[in-house]
């Protein structure tokens, strides 16, 4: 057999491996492998519960806001505190202005390339492609603009300098949007480098940096001092661009990269979804979310109840040491270490089954997608009539049934609305802010005592960019007993369990077609799909040869 090692992919954040066997054209099988173990779990063992959310922020480079939301949330609950709803808004904000930057990075960044061959756009005609621009998009550019990005484009491939373009399979067959898309599409491209900049920034107008914000803590929020006039003026400023941008130009590249790639809709899909929801706008929680908690199974459009006490981690299949699924409040980090983990080089045929140093989480036994199509799939059901009417008319416009979101494609819109809806709604949040100021309340932080004596269990849930976080606490005599996090990458880029039900990118690479082992841009297609928190290696293993191939990609 065959061995294709695509190594790295640049446009992940982190350490993952998948290995996919090839048969017949298709996908046949699917590994998914973390192979880089952190221990931050284990770090926190023993320090101050104040100090965690500072701590697990350093989980990512990208997401850290999100951490830091969860483990205060975590904190609160185990110490039972209630928030001042200046506070709550202000999280919502900051979380809100994070979904903006992530969600557009990810199509634009991170897997727009899988879908535009930037050298196809050297074929153009700059006068068509300004047409286009001005059918399509709510910026329009004009010839003159796109002849100077042309040539600079072809300086660049010119030069053998491609950049950020380096590196990938322009010319693969299954590249389909004409000259003049591509070289549009790249255009968007560079401007999103700018845009989201401000949408960065927006974080930390309250989180007084980015990223590893400080603006929370247990509590509350930090920035009193900051609910002025001036601050709410600059947030709502770039709101309103972040609100343009997206409307005019991330909304309609998304439909019109969509409707060239319509067989994507039946692509990578899974069966059943969770989201934990989010953005409370009151302190009835989990009743007021925006974005409203629950979960959808068998490709059923019917919102089901979640029960955070139905949530295990399986390790039969992680380097860890053997036991039980349990549920997060009593998780255990124990990590296999030297002859134990069967191998120098662990791979899908280490000791006892064991390939990733990720767990494998379930509810109620089954696997379950997390991220913004899961959270538009509970939403859409659920009662948000923005998400409703946001994909009813991506989904007219397209020509597609609701079925269609069971996809790589339906993973990759889902991403676009929700980050449009989520905008929209942060205006309305900035308008319950400024009348809270008015009315002369400022309170933003709730005092609690936390000393040798305190003892507490908590969770914090919520739904960030890439899906459902959750963080476990337990509390014993004022320092931290135990602590497990459940991150979205580890719902959705987890092994197999002890049942040998397959986690969900590697259920959504099963059936996937691959043109050229050699080049196995479909594969990239589907694992980007999902945003992986995650740095990744691709082999891809085609029983027809024995022959090895070694690719980088951007």
């Amino acid at each position: 057999m065959a061995r294709v090692v695509v190594d790295p992919i640049p446009r992940i954040e982190g350490h993952l491996r998948i290995e996919v066997e090839i048969q017949n054209g298709k996908v046949k099988d699917a590994w998914s492998s973390g192979t880089l173990f952190r221990g931050l779990e284990i770090i926190l063992q023993g320090r101050d519960p104040r100090d965690a959310h500072l701590l697990t922020q350093r989980s990512c480079g990208v997401c850290t806001l999100t951490h830091s939301l969860a483990s205060v949330r975590a904190v609160e609950d185990a110490l039972k505190i209630k928030i001042p709803p200046n506070a709550r808004i202000v999280r919502n904000l900051t979380h809100a202005a994070q979904n903006m930057h992530d969600h557009s990075v990810h199509f634009y960044q991170l897997c727009a390339l899988d879908w535009v061959d930037v050298v196809s756009a050297l074929k153009a005609d700059p006068k068509k492609t300004a047409d286009l621009s001005a059918s399509v998009s709510g910026r329009p550019q004009t010839k003159k603009y796109y002849e100077g990005l042309k040539g600079k484009l072809d300086a660049f491939v010119k030069s053998g300098q491609l950049g950020p373009f380096a590196n990938a399979y322009w010319g693969h067959p299954a590249y389909k949007l004409p000259p003049e898309a591509n070289l549009m599409a790249v255009g968007h491209y560079l401007d999103n480098l700018r845009q989201q900049v401000h949408a960065a920034q927006m974080t930390a107008i309250w989180g007084a940096k980015n990223p590893h914000l400080q603006g929370h803590l247990p509590g509350g929020v930090t920035v009193i001092e900051q609910l002025n006039a001036d601050r709410i003026a600059q947030y709502m400023f770039q709101l309103k661009e972040q609100i343009a941008f997206i409307e005019e130009v991330y909304i309609p590249d998304l439909l019109a990269v969509a409707s060239f790639y319509k067989d994507w809709t039946k692509v990578g899909g899974n069966d059943n979804f969770l989201a934990y929801g989010d953005f409370p706008e009151s302190d009835e929680e989990p009743d007021s979310f925006y974005f409203p908690r629950g979960m959808i199974l068998d490709k059923q459009l019917k919102l089901e109840k979640l029960d955070a006490a139905k949530i295990t981690e399986d390790v039969t299949h992680g380097w860890y040491e053997k036991g039980e699924p349990l549920h997060p409040s009593v998780g255990e980090t124990k990590p296999l270490s030297g002859d134990a983990l069967g191998g120098a080089v662990p791979n899908t045929t280490d000791k006892d089954g064991k390939y990733s140093w990720i767990k494998a989480p379930r509810y109620d036994g089954k696997v379950m997608e997390v991220g913004p199509l899961a959270q538009c799939l509970v939403s859409y059901v659920g009662g948000n009539k923005e998400i409703k009417d946001t994909v009813d008319m991506c989904l007219k416009k397209l020509n597609a049934p609701p079925t269609a979101l069971f996809s790589t494609l339906g993973r990759i819109a889902a991403r676009g609305i929700k980050c449009l809806v989520n905008a929209k709604a942060a205006e309305k949040w900035c308008g319950e802010l400024i009348a809270n100021i008015k009315s002369g309340d400022t309170k933003t932080f709730t005092s609690y005592k936390l000393d040798e004596s305190t003892n507490g269990q908590g969770m914090g849930l919520n739904d960030v960019a890439r899906g459902s976080l959750g963080h476990w606490i337990d509390i014993e005599k004022g320092k931290i007993k135990n602590y497990q996090q459940v991150v979205p990458s580890t719902w959705n880029l987890g092994p197999a369990d002890a049942k040998g039900q397959k986690g969900p990118v590697e259920n959504a690479l099963i059936g996937t077609p691959v043109a050229d082992p050699k080049k196995p841009l479909e594969i990239l297609r589907t694992v980007h799909s999902f945003d992986p928190c995650i740095a990744c290696a691709v082999h891809v293993i085609d029983p027809q040869t024995n022959e090895v191939y070694k690719f980088r990609v951007s």
